[in-house]
């Protein structure tokens, strides 16, 4: 066992997998709801959206899993100029609707009259940008091309993938990480006011799907050496899929899951998985981990879920 593992291990026992906020000095803490809602049991009692304030100036949102089992993760960022939103949900749901009803919420409790607000993606899969369409003709949006060029661009990344691009949303400055390898266009987002690292499909509790195997474990090393100085409070995905039984994943398509890991997980998280991708070498074979599964596609056979196709 590696050190990191023991150490993740020690973490963990006497925890409870809690996620009391970080009390470090200049880090905006924040929390997390005792449960997040699924899908049920009984859908037609389950809200689309379920909005929880981390602080007063970060909002997570997420799908039930009556809308779509995918049940993404959504986050809501507001700086003193203008506010962004990473991904647009999965399926039919009215993802500009709740996003914007937590605007105007803010917006009154700040007493302002309006602010701009951008939408970027965590990576390009179906399940995260289903809700586009609502965004693109709204005044005062910003959307931020679903594409390497348009992406680098925007965030002012001079060399895909190897530079880190920024965005400054107004006295809250982001760092904009690449991290392809689940998908050529996936990011993870360093957001320097609470020291949370937002890792999209590439790391989170469940399956963690590789498209590219080298091109992933390199965007792992990367955001290793990224983390290496600099405080990581949370690090946040955008599924939970893990159950909480060690080892043991809901099955694809699952829209109630009631016993689910917390989202967050932890610095020693990365490591694991870091040291794991090491190890496999040249392997293509599933790892299963005990609170997510590195899970290589092989190009042969088709791509697990519809709305993670390549």
């Amino acid at each position: 066992m590696t050190a990191t593992r023991v150490l993740l291990l020690l973490l963990s026992v006497g925890s409870g997998f809690a996620q009391a906020p970080p009390a470090i000095a200049g880090i905006r803490g924040g929390t997390f709801p005792d449960k997040w809602i699924t899908g049920g049991p009984k859908c037609v009692e389950v809200p689309d959206w379920q909005v929880h304030e981390y602080n007063e100036d970060l909002y997570i949102i997420r799908e039930s899993g009556c809308t779509d089992p995918e049940k993404p993760f959504l986050y809501l960022f507001f700086g003193k100029d203008r506010a962004m939103l990473q991904d647009t949900g999965s399926g039919p749901a009215e993802t500009a609707r709740a996003v914007n009803g937590v605007i105007a919420k803010w917006l009154k409790a700040h007493n302002r009259d309006a602010i701009p607000l951008v939408v970027m993606h965590s990576h390009s899969h179906g399940d995260h940008i289903a809700g586009d369409s609502q965004f693109k003709t709204l005044p005062g949006v910003t959307m931020v091309p679903l594409t390497v060029a348009g992406t680098a661009q925007f965030f002012a990344i001079k060399t895909w993938p190897t530079d880190i691009g920024q965005i400054d949303l107004g006295d809250r400055l982001i760092d904009i990480i690449p991290i392809p390898g689940h998908d050529t266009l996936s990011l993870a987002l360093y957001d320097r006011q609470t020291g949370i690292l937002i890792t999209g499909d590439s790391l989170y509790p469940g399956r963690i799907y590789v498209k590219d195997f080298d091109a992933f474990k390199t965007s792992t090393q990367r955001l290793v050496d990224f983390t290496r100085d600099r405080i990581v409070t949370h690090i946040l995905g955008c599924h939970i899929e893990q159950s909480t039984t060690p080892y043991v994943d809901y099955q694809i398509g699952t829209a109630y899951s009631p016993y689910e890991l917390p989202l967050a997980l932890s610095r020693a998280h990365l490591l694991e998985m870091n040291d794991t991708l090491q190890e496999m070498k040249a392997s293509r074979d599933r790892k299963l981990l005990r609170d997510f599964t590195i899970w290589p596609i092989d190009p042969q056979h088709p791509f697990p879920h519809p709305a993670k196709r390549p």
